[in-house]
């Protein structure tokens, strides 16, 4: 798709805006940089909804046609907008412009897939590995248990309308829970999964919010830059008896979700 069909399906006079992008960016050729000039125009264009929220733009490469510029200049151009958190980039796929702030709540119950019901999003919320280790001090002391008992490690990735808005460690005192990764496999749920090992209900008994950068395997998992901030929680979940029952590591997109503390929730 070229920016002229892109402004086409939203209503703007698209072979106009890019020969006029096209002069102004010509115009200013002794000013800022060139990808510098394209990365405001753009910003301007998203600013006033010509450029609508969640719309995918064009490959890099036919906008460096549409601008009259090399590939380099134009990646350069998006990768600004991805730092000021205009458009998304998920590698493989395309850059987005960034159509969402969802609210996640954290509350006494903070469950993922009702925190996307309250919003009218559909997401997912998948496995990517398990594993059994020994706890370290932290994850201990966390779950209340000795020093190197057996934990159940469950590394997952939420999703929302297709982008990755968290991804997560979670942790489980053994043998307590031992099969739990199958349930949630099985269900795509956390909570559905504890109630197969009769937790009917479970609260929040306390989180850790930090905003920090995220490390390489979190930002892959993301599909987002390493130099991108990331919102850090780490959470004890305990059941309806005060046992602890998980401990927890996440790391939100800051560009997607905004962190909500309802304590009484």
């Amino acid at each position: 798709m070229r920016i002229a069909e892109l402004d086409a399906k939203t209503g703007s006079d698209g072979p106009a805006r890019a020969r006029h992008a096209r002069r102004a960016v010509s115009a200013a050729a002794n000013g800022a940089p060139v990808w510098t000039q394209i990365e405001n125009l753009l910003a301007q264009r998203i600013a006033t909804g010509a450029l609508a929220p969640g719309v995918r733009l064009p490959p890099a490469n036919a906008l460096a046609i549409d601008f009259g510029v090399n590939r380099h200049t134009m990646r350069q151009a998006l990768a600004g907008l991805a730092a000021r958190g205009l458009v998304r980039i998920v590698h493989g796929v395309g850059a987005f412009v960034c159509e969402f702030s969802l609210d996640y709540v954290l509350g006494k119950r903070t469950r993922l897939n009702e925190n996307l019901s309250a919003v009218g999003i559909r997401g997912r919320h998948r496995m990517i590995e398990s594993s059994s280790i020994a706890a370290s001090q932290t994850i201990a002391t966390k779950l209340d248990m000795p020093p190197g008992g057996n934990v159940l490690r469950i590394d997952t990735v939420a999703e929302a309308r297709g982008l990755p808005i968290s991804t997560a460690e979670h942790y489980f005192p053994m043998p307590r829970f031992e099969g739990l990764d199958g349930a949630f496999a099985r269900t795509g749920s956390i909570t559905h999964a504890l109630k197969q090992f009769d937790v009917v209900d479970y609260l929040r008994r306390e989180n850790l919010i930090t905003a920090r950068l995220p490390d390489v395997s979190v930002a892959q998992r993301l599909q987002q830059s390493a130099m991108r901030p990331v919102l850090y929680v780490e959470s004890v979940n305990v059941d309806t008896a005060g046992a602890a029952i998980e401990f927890g590591r996440a790391w939100f997109a800051g560009d997607l979700v905004q962190l909500v503390v309802e304590p009484g929730r």
